[in-house]
């Protein structure tokens, strides 16, 4: 394993890093249930101090069988809990780790403050503000049904949340790429990430439009996608929140005038909020494939953490 982690926290988003991980996710998942040793000797914690189901057993699971060892880490476990600071668990747990992965849903502030050493990679398994490794296995998911991310045509249905700013930030480092988002009136992106997101869009000649209604939606799309309406780790002020989202649910009538597309979710799902039934469960479906490929892309970014070259 090569010696270069801590650096690489920082810049894995530029579009060359991002094909070459994504890639090798998609090769990952050619052989489901392999192992490998190119993380062989390393130790990865996993700190987690809100729910999850995909995004913790994807890491846990892509490590070990990365050939890494793993030691878990629960919301109490940590002695920031009693007022140590964050910048010193942080040199702390960089002289015992090479990995800390880490979902707090919180200020990334924090991860940025774990991450002001130079042993330790840290991976962002989500903060408030984005989710980067989910983006990972979005594109990977992508590429595996088209092909290729550049000139994918997507419409995303729902709150602007940190799943929503992550695609917003990884799709418009692809050429001729359109992200259409339509989101409920106070509860759109984040305006510094469309900011980020447009800059990058106008260098690689794609495009990314957000309004907060449902009408004249884009057809021949090849993509719809959505995330739950109570996204982990936050909640609405409004107590009338769900009139404002109701004209947002993903319906089978989307697939009236783009037969194709393909419909995505970075679960967990609530049948009859955010989608129907029929359209989760449904042949367009590829939801759960996609939850699927969180572990080869998760595998693909710790290799590519761990300094391998994946070229």
């Amino acid at each position: 394993m090569a010696d270069n982690r801590p650096q690489r926290h920082l810049v894995w988003r530029c579009r060359a890093h991002l094909r070459a991980i994504v890639r090798r996710a998609v090769r990952l998942a050619e052989r489901p249930r392999a192992t490998y040793s190119t993380l062989y000797g390393a130790v990865v914690g996993i700190h987690f101090r809100k729910t999850s189901t995909r995004t913790r057993t994807a890491f846990s699971a892509g490590a070990l069988r990365l050939g890494a060892r793993i030691i878990a880490y629960g919301p109490n476990d940590l002695q920031t809990n009693t007022g140590e600071s964050i910048e010193d668990t942080g040199r702390v747990l960089s002289s015992m780790l090479d990995f800390l992965v880490a979902r707090t849903a919180a200020d990334p502030a924090e991860l940025r403050a774990i991450a002001a050493q130079d042993r330790m990679a840290v991976v962002n398994a989500m903060s408030a503000d984005e989710h980067p490794t989910q983006a990972l296995a979005d594109l990977t998911t992508i590429v595996q049904r088209f092909g290729r991310v550049d000139g994918v045509r997507m419409l995303y249905l729902g709150e602007g949340n940190n799943t929503a700013a992550a695609l917003a930030l990884a799709l418009s480092r692809f050429p001729g790429t359109e992200l259409h988002l339509r989101t409920p009136p106070g509860y759109g992106v984040d305006p510094d990430v469309l900011e980020r997101a447009g800059k990058h869009a106008a260098r690689h000649s794609s495009s990314i439009v957000e309004r907060h209604d449902v009408h004249d939606l884009p057809g021949g799309v090849d993509i719809v996608y959505t995330t739950r309406w109570q996204t982990t780790g936050t909640s609405k002020p409004d107590p009338g929140w769900r009139t404002v989202f109701a004209p947002f649910q993903v319906t089978a009538d989307l697939w009236r005038t783009s037969p194709d597309e393909l419909f995505l979710h970075d679960l967990p799902a609530h049948r009859g909020e955010e989608v129907t039934a029929d359209v989760l469960d449904g042949p367009r479906s590829i939801a759960f494939a996609q939850a699927e490929n969180k572990l080869y892309s998760a595998m693909a970014a710790l290799e590519w953490w761990g300094g391998e070259d994946l070229a």
